[in-house]
């Protein structure tokens, strides 16, 4: 079969750049001030192989606009072009004149890596301009300057041009679409979006855009404090102080560098939204991360900056390949790493950062297994008697006492006198009260099988009864009671319990409850969920408590009365417990006041 070579042509070519390469015109800027600030960086190679002479106090980059004009210019005093290299390098679309320079004058200094990687950031010009010049005089000493003129047709102008300094300044001619890059306010905001990190100067007139150092680039050992609090504060001026922060610096098997914050998390966070931002050699890529940071570190803020992400031609956004695939995993591990060092060596810190960090900390053990692998021993609990454990630490501590169960609770502002039960027995209790907990429990359950988690109203745990005090009357007490309550969806039962005042508590099955939240979760407004009548509940009644001991003498006195006090008991053990349907609290809060109102009666009838 013969081949035959693909017919591309050039006429097509320009249009395709200016509408469809780029997906934001603001990128035309980056563009071409990143390409000076290469001349510039190739000038500064030449000079140290002692093949150009430079001042490198007077490097600079300008930007210069002229609203009567209608131009732009971009002018810089870097390696410039001669005939024979703007033939080349622009009149040649896609070839790079980057990659060219480093395969002739290649070092092994990672600050020697450019900015530019494909040949065609210059014509991004086109998108905003009628015509583009440029005037350009190469370094070479017996180089002839340069003159190149382009209407964005397939035809150029290039003769001898009028340039007496090295360097090359690019005249853009706005046309009348986009005459908003005109505006001084307009062209600031877009330098100082893209290029406030880059490494030489630039100026927008008077005004110098690059004024921050990016500590990124500095090495941790070399930066305090106040720099990462002061750098924090210029990536985002209106936020509070972030808790901690983890400075990346990779030299193999690629490069990468960035710093990574901690934030306060607010009420209004967004846990899809990602705030690191994104540069290649110190030119802002992306306001995003998203492809390089694991999800379940979204909360975090900072900077990444590596030459090793591969991106699209326009530079805009990432493509997905195996080195973005490490960048990803090497993130991880740092943060990892990094928490469990902070863990180790500033316990009292870790704790205080615990409330924000968690979030990230328990996603990530979710998530990634291997994240989980490094983050197990740092995933602490705080507990009742407000000291914190680690799994293991509790397991440790209360084998004797817990069999292997994980005492905890969802909220310590009910269930008092359950606490004070297991605090008796020296039993402490774990605080789950994170939204992320119940997944974490069924989690962690896989892993330290037989060992499981059980909430302090799950069971009628052996420390929750005085076996010295129980009766043979229990029996008796409990079908008492469940004639009274009449509830065919709930079981009775009469225990000797430890507190006395104490009169009764729900048991809700440990399994049954987490189903019932499941699908609480997936839909509140599952009514058979929210109410409870997944199964059975049991109401244990305390043969210890006054008033549960004197409801059959009651009975004889008033037996409606004793039913209401029955009902009313049993509604007081679900509010304490979080578990009364809201529909039925109107109906509690009538029948409190009617119960008083009976006793009332009844006290004043036996003083009369």
């Amino acid at each position: 079969m013969p081949k035959k070579p693909l017919e591309i042509h050039s006429e097509n070519i320009l249009p395709i750049i200016k509408k469809w390469l780029y997906s934001d015109k603001d990128i035309f800027v980056r563009e071409l001030v990143s390409n000076a600030c290469d001349a510039i960086h190739k000038v500064k190679i030449l000079r140290d192989q002692s093949l150009a002479e430079a001042d490198e106090s007077a490097f600079r980059v300008e930007v210069v606009i002229d609203k009567d004009k209608k131009t732009i210019k971009f002018i810089d005093n870097g390696v410039g072009m001669d005939m024979e290299e703007v033939q080349k390098y622009i009149s040649q679309i896609a070839f790079s004149g980057a990659e060219d320079f480093v395969n002739k004058y290649k070092t092994n200094e990672e600050k020697d890596q450019f900015i530019g990687h494909f040949g065609l950031g210059f014509y991004s010009a086109f998108m905003v301009s009628e015509k583009v010049e440029i005037e350009t005089k190469s370094y070479k000493p017996d180089a002839e300057p340069v003159f190149w003129s382009c209407d964005g047709s397939t035809d150029y102008t290039i003769e001898k041009g009028h340039r007496t300094n090295r360097g090359t300044e690019i005249t853009l001619f706005i046309d009348k679409d986009n005459d908003e890059y005109l505006q001084e306010t307009k062209m600031s905001q877009i330098l100082h979006h893209y290029c406030s990190f880059l490494p030489y100067p630039i100026y927008l007139g008077e005004q110098r855009i690059n004024t921050e150092e990016p500590l990124w680039i500095k090495a941790p050992s070399e930066s305090t404090e106040k720099d990462y609090l002061d750098f924090y504060k210029h990536l985002y001026p209106m936020d509070e102080e972030p808790l901690f922060w983890i400075h990346l610096n990779v030299d193999y098997p690629f490069h990468l560098k960035g710093i990574l914050y901690f934030p306060k998390i607010q009420n209004d966070y967004d846990p899809n939204k990602n705030t690191v931002k994104l540069y290649s050699n110190r030119v802002f890529v992306a306001d995003n991360c998203k492809d390089i940071i694991p999800s379940y570190l979204m909360a975090l803020r900072g900077v990444i900056d590596s030459p090793d992400i591969p991106l699209n031609v326009s530079r805009s956004y990432l493509q997905m390949d195996r080195n973005v695939r490490q960048l990803s995993g090497h993130i991880s591990k740092k943060v990892a790493d990094s928490l469990t060092s902070l863990y180790k060596n500033e316990r009292e810190r870790f704790i205080k950062i615990w409330d924000d960090a968690s979030l990230v900390i328990k996603l990530g053990a979710l998530e990634d297994e291997k994240f989980y692998d490094r983050v197990k021993d740092i995933l602490i609990w705080p507990t009742v008697s407000e000291e914190w454990m680690t799994v293991s630490d509790y397991l440790e501590r209360f084998k004797e006492k817990t069999k292997d169960k994980i005492i905890y609770t969802r909220d310590t502002s009910h269930l008092s006198q359950f606490a004070d039960i297991y605090k008796q027995k020296g039993i402490d209790i774990v605080v789950a009260s994170h939204p992320v907990d119940p997944y974490l429990i069924d989690f962690l359950e896989r892993k330290i099988a037989p060992a499981s988690f059980q909430r302090i109203d799950a069971a009628l745990d052996d420390h929750l009864i005085d076996k010295d005090r129980e009766s043979s009357e229990s029996v008796k007490l409990a079908d008492f009671v469940r004639a009274k309550l009449a509830d065919d969806k709930v079981d009775v039962e009469a225990k000797s319990l430890a507190a006395d005042a104490l009169p009764g508590f729900i048991i809700l099955n440990e399994n049954q409850r987490r189903m019932r939240d499941y699908m609480m979760r997936m839909d509140p407004n599952n009514t058979m969920a929210s109410m409870g009548l997944m199964g059975k509940q049991t109401f244990v009644v305390n043969t210890n408590n006054p008033l549960m001991s004197s409801l059959e003498k009651l009975d004889h006195i008033n037996p409606d009365l004793t039913k209401e006090v029955v009902k009313q008991t049993y509604q007081m053990a679900l509010l304490s417990q979080r578990e009364m349907d809201p529909k039925v609290l109107n109906d509690f809060i009538l029948r409190t006041t009617h119960v008083m109102e009976k006793l009332a009666e009844e006290v004043v009838k036996g003083k009369t």
